[in-house]
């Protein structure tokens, strides 16, 4: 008589196993990076107020130019700070730069950085008493302050990962110039 063979056998299970490991291994990074550039959206946002205001004030042309951390729309106290934003200071030009916090050890402490262009490359110069159009905002630029090395990761001689010096990777910032 013959039997009926039931259920899996081991090498079965193995390969199984297997194929998951290698789907897990893929898809923790690309999830873990997902995570992170959805918690920039916060840094983001909050330098979005602040670039309303500082085009607002460029286009009304005012008596005098407002000083660095003076364009209304900072986060200068630990009670505005949000969980994902510590600081968001300005420049004398309008240039915003926010602080990042609490999102991954990759990012936190790194300065973003939103500067208003007077043309597709020139950042804009403010200047009392003379109404100005802005061309744009660039965002992340490695000249403005902003350190764009992927995640801080780099691979040592013997294949093994090292951390190095916290910096925002290019990876999580929007690659954008906002038109006006």
């Amino acid at each position: 008589m013959k039997t009926l063979q039931k259920g899996f056998t081991l090498i079965e299970l193995m390969i199984v196993v297997a194929i998951i490991g290698i789907l897990a291994a893929v898809a923790l990074p690309a999830y873990q990076d997902y995570t992170i550039r959805a918690k920039m959206s916060e840094v983001i946002l909050a330098m979005s107020a602040c670039r309303t205001s500082i085009t607002e004030v460029y286009q009304s042309g005012p008596a005098t130019a407002p000083g660095a951390d003076n364009w209304g729309c900072e986060i200068l106290t630990a009670s505005q700070q949000t969980k994902y934003v510590a600081a968001v200071h300005t420049n004398a030009n309008g240039g915003v730069l926010a602080t990042v916090q609490g999102i991954a050890t990759v990012v936190n402490g790194s300065v973003v950085t939103l500067i208003p262009l007077s043309n597709s490359t020139t950042p804009s110069v403010m200047s009392a008493g003379s109404s100005q159009t802005l061309y744009g905002w660039r965002c992340g630029a490695t000249g403005d302050g902003t350190k764009p090395d992927p995640l801080r990761v780099a691979l040592r001689s013997d294949g093994r990962r090292h951390q190095r010096q916290p910096e925002v990777s290019a990876r999580l910032l929007p690659r954008l110039v906002i038109e006006t």
